[in-house]
């Protein structure tokens, strides 16, 4: 099968890559400018002079606003800096706690589970935007979708014929979900709320531009779908730890990101558990042991 072509972005539409490529990022952040000037800024990035610097340069600093997906490191410390420079008010779901499920709160109220990988704790927004709300920048309105799952306070912005999808999908990579902050039950959900959509572009928060946004969310649940057969093989096999069955499933996978698979792999755990099919002693933790609910 011939790869999908790229698509071209909307000529009111340009990207500022930020300079942070890692295993975790693709190439680098991609900061969305959307023309023409005020420009509005989407993820304006990490913390990096030079990042902003760009930013500025690409807007001549006129900007009205600065609309934040979710508040990961990668994503929104300089929010902050670009409002100041600007006077452009940030636009974003709520701080870095906002959206977090009761179940996942509970879990993080325990104390054992970890997570939190490159959370921007600091992040507050001068703008709290609803479920639903449209933005209007201008004759430019960005529609809100709540899409929590990879984080709880993850946005969508539904923009034209395109929609600003974060890091909730993504052509190079799957979205991590790290309880407690990712939900697998509520990525699943967002899914479906992003398919509800009849926009195909979506533009993702690192790498390229998906031309059939949908195709690849199905895909991405699918996915998931297959993820979690495999975790109840490997249970059916004998109990384990997240991290055990990481080990076991993810046999090709490179040492290094083997902890970010254990996460995905006890993400799936927390759902199963909540549905009723896995079982864990005691208080839940990153290293509680895991097994499958005998059936009478």
């Amino acid at each position: 099968m011939a790869p999908t072509p790229i698509p071209a972005l909307p000529p009111d539409i340009s990207v500022v890559l930020a300079p942070n490529p890692s295993p975790m990022t693709a190439q680098g952040t991609n900061t969305y400018v959307i023309g023409p000037a005020p420009f509005v800024v989407i993820d304006p990035g990490p913390a990096h002079d030079g990042h902003l610097a760009a930013i500025l340069a690409a807007t001549q600093g006129r900007v009205a606003g600065i609309l934040v997906t979710h508040s990961h490191l990668d994503h929104s410390p300089l929010a902050r800096p670009l409002a100041d420079a600007t006077g452009a008010q940030v636009f974003a779901f709520g701080d870095s706690f906002a959206g977090r499920s009761a179940p996942m709160q509970a879990l993080a109220d325990t104390g054992g589970l970890g997570g939190g990988e490159g959370v921007d704790a600091e992040f507050v927004p001068d703008v709290v935007v609803q479920d639903g709300a449209t933005l209007r920048f201008g004759d430019r309105a960005f529609t809100a979708l709540w899409t929590p799952g990879h984080f709880g306070n993850h946005l969508s912005f539904v923009f034209g014929d395109a929609i600003f999808c974060g890091d909730h999908v993504m052509a190079w990579s799957t979205s991590l979900v790290s309880p407690p902050d990712g939900d697998l039950g509520a990525f699943m959900r967002s899914c479906q709320r992003l398919l509800d959509q009849p926009q195909r572009l979506y533009l993702p928060g690192h790498g390229a531009p998906l031309a059939d946004g949908p195709a690849r969310t199905r895909w991405l649940m699918d996915h998931r779908r297959g993820r979690e057969a495999q975790v109840l093989a490997a249970l059916a096999h004998a109990p384990g730890t997240a991290q055990d069955l990481a080990a076991a499933i993810y046999t090709d996978l490179a040492p290094a990101l083997l902890p970010a698979a254990a996460r995905n792999v006890l993400a799936h755990l927390l759902d199963l558990h909540d549905r009723g099919t896995v079982t864990a002693p005691g208080v839940i933790t990153a290293d509680s042991q895991f097994a499958l609910v005998k059936k009478n």
